[in-house]
């Protein structure tokens, strides 16, 4: 997987690289689909909701340059694969998933695999961030939303960088949005399809 799907298709990082070699995908998905842990596909993993295809969970924490002592924000906790590589590669993380059963897979699977110590999750409206614990050095939001939601650009620290997919339903485009010395830059990483983004700043 971390040769073929991630190297050689421009994943340059060698943490992101370092963690998505180390972190047992498998884990993390359903024992039915296991088999299919390493393709280059997502996965149902239940209620509506998939794990996103290797290069894309690679792809977006390569894209917030993180160095080991950040606090992130990740929205869309899903089964908590995401979470678990993010928390490889920073301080902190605070995942928020929707979905209430959800939300406990991704705690069981992230207590299972080891990867949990530094990893909180929390079932809420991840549209809204989660204030508590903002402002966060990076946000990381894996479903695609109609627009960046207010809630995430105000809880991202100065300097910080926030990564989400924003577009129709069905196409996005994955935005990297960087705040440093009082001005908001973006750009797109890549074209992308995620699950919607549900709750207040979502889709309805």
């Amino acid at each position: 997987m971390v040769e073929t799907q991630l190297r050689r298709r421009g994943i340059r990082d060698e943490r992101v690289l370092t963690a998505m070699d180390e972190i047992p995908r498998e884990q993390f998905i359903p024992a039915e689909a296991r088999v299919s842990a390493y393709q280059d596909a997502p996965i149902p993993i239940g209620f509506g909701q998939t794990i996103s295809q290797p290069y894309m969970t690679a792809l977006m924490a390569e894209v917030l340059e993180l160095t080991g002592l950040e606090t992130v924000l990740e929205i869309g906790a899903g089964s908590g694969y995401a979470a678990a590589v993010l928390g490889a590669l920073a301080a902190r993380v605070v995942a928020i998933e929707i979905v209430p059963a959800l939300a406990d897979v991704a705690r069981d699977n992230l207590r299972r695999s080891g990867c949990g110590h530094n990893v909180s999750v929390i079932c809420g409206d991840g549209s809204l961030g989660h204030l508590e614990m903002a402002p966060y050095d990076a946000i990381s939001v894996a479903a695609g939303a109609p627009d960046i939601p207010p809630a995430l650009l105000d809880q991202l620290r100065e300097p910080g960088r926030l990564v989400i997919p924003v577009g129709e339903r069905d196409d996005q485009e994955l935005r990297v949005i960087s705040r440093r010395e009082g001005r908001i830059d973006c750009r797109v990483a890549t074209l992308c399809r995620f699950v919607p983004l549900r709750g207040g700043e979502g889709w309805q």
